[in-house]
This record gives C-alpha cells, structure tokens and sequence, in this order.
C-alpha cells in the first residue's frame, strides 16, 4: 500500500504562476485591471472567439448568459443530469424550468435523440456539458437548434482545450462557458469565461459582470483614465481579479501540455482495466475529436461486486488512494427530489451512472509511480469485494 495520500486531483502550479501573483501584489493592482484584460485576450486566441468575457467562475457565466438571453419564467431549457448542480441551478434562479434529457451509457454525454424528445413550444435553449472533456455531438444539437430556434450555451466547465471535429470548443456558432476552479484543466484559482460570436451578447454579460459600468470601467483607477463612470443597468458582482489572471496567464501556455500529459495517464488506464469485467470504462465518442481529460470516470459494476459505489471509494481511500464523485445525478439531489421529481426510469443511464460512478486521480504531475499505485489499489478492491 501507498506510505502517502494520493489526492484526485492537484493543481500544477509553479514558480511563474507564483511570481505573476506577487508582482500583482505588489504592484497594487489586485482586482479587476490589466492583467485580467491579457488573460482575456490569451484565452479567446487560443480558443478561437470572435469574444471572451473574464469571470469570476463558470457558474457566474451561465447565470448572466441566461439573463442576458432574457431566459426566465415559462421558459424551459434542456440540459443533462450527469453534471454539477450548478448547471441547473443556474436556470432555477433565473426563473426558469430546467428539462433533463437522458445521457449516452458510454460517453455519458447527453444524447440527441432524447433531447429532441424534450423539445417543446416553452423550449428556449439547451445546454450541453461536455462532460469529463470529451465533446458532446454538436452538430446534431445545431441542426435541432436551427430547426426550433433555441440557443445552445455549451458548458464547457470540462472543456479548455476540447476539439470538436478540428475546432476548439469556443469557437463554435454558440456560447461556450469555462471554469477556472483549482481541479480543471487550467486554473486561475476560482473563475470562468464566457465565449460567444455575438459581440452585444458580450458587451451585456460584460455590463451585468460588475454592477453594470461600462466594459472598461477598471480603467477609471488608471493614470490614462477619469474617475468618473455611469451605470447603464442593474449588475452583479461577478468580475475576475488580477491575482486571479496572474495564475492563467502562464497555466494557458501550459494547456497542451497538461492535456497531453492527462492523455498519457487515461491511456494507460483503459489499458490497466481493459479486462475487468467489473469497471465500464469511459468510451470514446465516433467522430473526431480531442479529449481534455479532464475527469477519468469508470462505473463500478455494482451488480458483479459486493459492497456499492460509495464503499468502494472508502476502500481505496484505506489504501491512500483519493477518488472524487463526479457527478451523483441531479434527479438523485435532495432539493430536485423535492421540488422536480424526476423517475428513474425517465432517465435509465443517469440513474444507472449516478449510483455507480467515481472519478480517479488524473492530474498532470501524477507520475507512472503513482498511476501503478491507483490501478493495484483498484484491483485489490475488486479482487477482495468480486461476487
């Protein structure tokens, strides 16, 4: 057994990452300024955006993505239940109905045909997660969204560094919204970026953002601008932070990098667990596209062991392994069971998943060492707890 703890997941952060910070620190510029406005710039290059807006996280982008759209009361939007509750909390409080639609057993991503089943008169938009990294179907979704007139607003918290069919997520005729927490991809710490085509979209999600000040309201503090600014509408506080944008101005650099790296230790994985009957393995999708691994997310087959999900993960966890649950459904929460009661048998694949699934260590400073050591620990489990 391992002598230390192997979190899920760790942030890669290093000496430049450290030293951007303290030179924001220091220069007095800690909140909203110039670096913020570089990590936007980077972000929607590397993307391919015609717009990025810097957020404080991703679930603040989906909120004014939905106000800005107007999305409320009697609206209804389609989205999955293999995501964190954010996702659909974000359409609760903006006064509208969430609708789920079953998922893919394989990719777990949110399957097309069972959207168009959803699609109603009160349909607005629909919100595909590209979950754990792997690229939902988009081009079936389009065509639906052409057919109804809704908008798709991609949450592509999983998602930087994504490819669709040779296109970066971002960079599609939608809205694509990343997240910055400290176990994606990249990270600033906490926060988000809304990317969109539709320049007046942005500019309003820029105004909602911060108390609704004009876009470059920031500049008012700076020795080239004036300290007096006016109020265009009713905003938030949803703004980035320079010390925030330090930190992502050199991860984005690094972004290729990691997911080449996420790539290598998912791989070896799939190889580890290929022959087990007791793990379903997650499933490449069949068109092209790039995987960012952000998660790796085996189901336990609980129907072939004897001890569930949840201990499973206090097994590994006795043999220092960590695992993270990514994502218990949404129809299976307390408040949803509640308030918008969903059958299990609606959604047969997310009830089946919910209950069953794990998320490994996966981040990029794992070495072959430490892969070596979650792959024993899983098979010792298993091999102890086999029916």
């Amino acid at each position: 057994m391992r002598a230390t703890f192997l979190p899920f997941s760790t942030p890669s952060l290093g000496d430049d990452e450290i030293n951007e910070v303290v030179d924001s620190l220091r220069s007095g510029w800690i909140t909203t300024g110039p670096k913020v406005k570089r990590f936007e710039e980077a972000f929607r290059d590397y993307v391919g955006a015609p717009f990025a807006v810097p957020l404080s996280s991703a679930t603040a982008g989906l909120h004014l993505t939905l106000l800005a759209l107007r999305i409320g009361q009697g609206d209804e939007i389609i989205t999955t239940p293999m995501t964190f509750a954010s996702t659909v909390s974000m359409i609760i409080l903006a006064g509208a109905t969430p609708v789920l639609a079953d998922i893919e057993p394989g990719t777990l991503n949110i399957d097309v045909a069972k959207v168009a089943e959803k699609i109603t008169p009160r349909t607005r938009a629909i919100i595909p997660v590209h979950f754990a990294g792997q690229a939902c179907d988009l081009d079936p979704l389009f065509a639906l969204a052409k057919q109804h007139h809704l908008t798709i607003i991609e949450d592509a918290a999983h998602a930087a560094g994504t490819e669709y069919k040779g296109r970066k997520i971002g960079s599609l005729d939608s809205i694509s919204i990343f997240s910055f927490h400290p176990n994606k991809n990249i990270t600033t710490g906490e926060g988000g970026m809304v990317c969109t085509p539709d320049e007046t979209l942005a500019e309003e999600i820029s105004l909602l953002k911060f108390h609704g000040m004009s876009r470059e309201a920031w500049k008012r503090f700076a020795a080239s601008g004036t300290p007096n600014y006016d109020i265009m509408l009713p905003g938030y506080k949803y703004n980035m932070m320079d010390i925030q944008a330090a930190i992502g101005l050199h991860q984005l650099p690094k972004l290729d990098r990691f997911i080449q790296r996420r790539t290598e230790l998912a791989e070896q994985y799939q190889t580890a667990f290929a022959n087990l009957p007791e793990l379903a393995l997650p499933a490449a999708a069949p068109y092209p596209q790039r995987h960012a691994w952000h998660l790796y997310t085996p189901l336990v087959r609980t129907e072939l062991l004897t001890i569930d999900r949840d201990r499973f993960m206090a097994e590994l966890k006795s043999r220092n392994i960590g695992s993270g649950l990514h994502y218990k459904a949404i129809h299976h929460h307390a408040w949803y069971r509640n308030n918008l009661p969903v059958a299990d048998a609606e959604l047969p694949n997310a009830s089946y998943a919910s209950e069953r699934i794990l998320s490994l260590p996966l981040f990029p400073a794992m070495t072959d060492s430490d892969l070596h050591d979650v792959v024993t620990a899983v098979i010792d489990v298993i091999t102890q707890f086999r029916r």
